[in-house]
């Protein structure tokens, strides 16, 4: 699949499940996502075994995977699901698509990769175009009403997720597969949380309704599996600042799906603010043209160039 389907399965799948997460807040967040993510441990594992992929990696490698596990399949959502009570949906779409900006930050720190011009103009475009769409929610924020404690949570929960992003950068770059490294990522990062669970006093109560066990087959299968292996493919195909730009897509799909289902109104600020948000997604998308070959030739020198820029490997 090439790039732009890779992109657009992410975006249609992540920005559908919002409203499958809605109906996982019948229990404790931290037990919402240890079970998805544990059904999606097992659907991972079943896939390996019956493929007979390769699953034996150093002792290293595996610490980088419990690293991605626990950075992008666990705490990281735990942490945007506290916030959700604090915050509105609006808000916290604002707040972690910020997450473009700070996978540019740690691109840097931990790769030395220098994000491209297009990149960062895409990445500002996006940014302005939700906080349009969604500038009634930025206008009522009050810190006054735990809309602080909301907003460091979906912050720090973002800034983990970005983390994340770097741990699968890394393991691509050692030529581990997406599907392997998610299926131990995954093993690892719902161990850590059970275990958070046990130790915390979390009630670990379960819902047996149609409407709680259907998103939690959508979200492990499709939120998780499905979602984040296309996404870390993504990754590393154009690298985590152009991928994350997906994040800024998922409200413009929640959106439309509100539209078709909530007979949502869309505003003068709304129209705006998504049509920024697509302008930066052609900015980001958009192949640069290639030079000239008389200015390729003029550049070639008889020194060996050393590509400073990682292989890399997302939901």
């Amino acid at each position: 699949m090439g790039i732009l389907g890779l992109y657009a399965v992410v975006v249609l799948i992540w920005g559908s499940t919002w409203i499958a997460i809605q109906f996982q807040l019948s229990v404790a967040p931290e037990a919402a996502v240890a079970y998805r993510f544990a059904l999606a441990t097992l659907i991972l594992m079943a896939w390996c075994g019956l493929r007979r992929l390769p699953m034996r990696f150093s002792l290293r490698d595996h610490l980088f995977m419990a690293a991605l596990g626990v950075c992008l399949f666990s705490f990281n959502y735990v942490l945007i699901y506290i916030a959700s009570i604090h915050l509105t949906s609006g808000l916290l779409a604002v707040v972690f698509s910020t997450i473009v900006i700070m996978n540019m930050i740690n691109g840097a720190i931990f790769f030395h990769r220098r994000p491209e011009t297009r990149t960062m103009i895409g990445a500002v475009l996006g940014m302005a175009g939700i906080s349009l769409v969604f500038a009634r929610d930025l206008a009522a924020f009050d810190l006054a009403t735990g809309g602080s404690i909301g907003l460091l949570l979906s912050l720090a929960g973002s800034y983990i997720a970005s983390l994340g992003n770097m741990a699968s950068a890394r393991n691509h770059a050692q030529g581990i597969p997406v599907m392997q490294a998610n299926a131990f990522g995954m093993l690892y990062g719902t161990v850590m949380l059970f275990g958070y669970i046990a130790v915390s006093g979390v009630p670990l109560t379960f819902d047996t309704s149609p409407s709680f066990l259907a998103a939690l087959v959508y979200l492990a299968l499709f939120g998780s599996v499905i979602g984040f292996g296309t996404y870390l493919t993504l990754l590393g195909k154009i690298g985590p600042d152009r991928a994350s730009y997906s994040s800024v897509m998922f409200p413009v799909v929640a959106l439309l799906l509100s539209t078709w289902f909530e007979d949502f109104i869309w505003t003068g600020n709304i129209i705006l603010g998504v049509g920024l948000t697509m302008l930066g997604n052609v900015v980001i998308l958009t192949k640069r043209m290639p030079k000239p070959a008389s200015l390729v030739l003029a550049q070639v020198t008889p020194e060996p160039v050393c590509d400073d820029k990682p292989k890399q490997a997302g939901v």
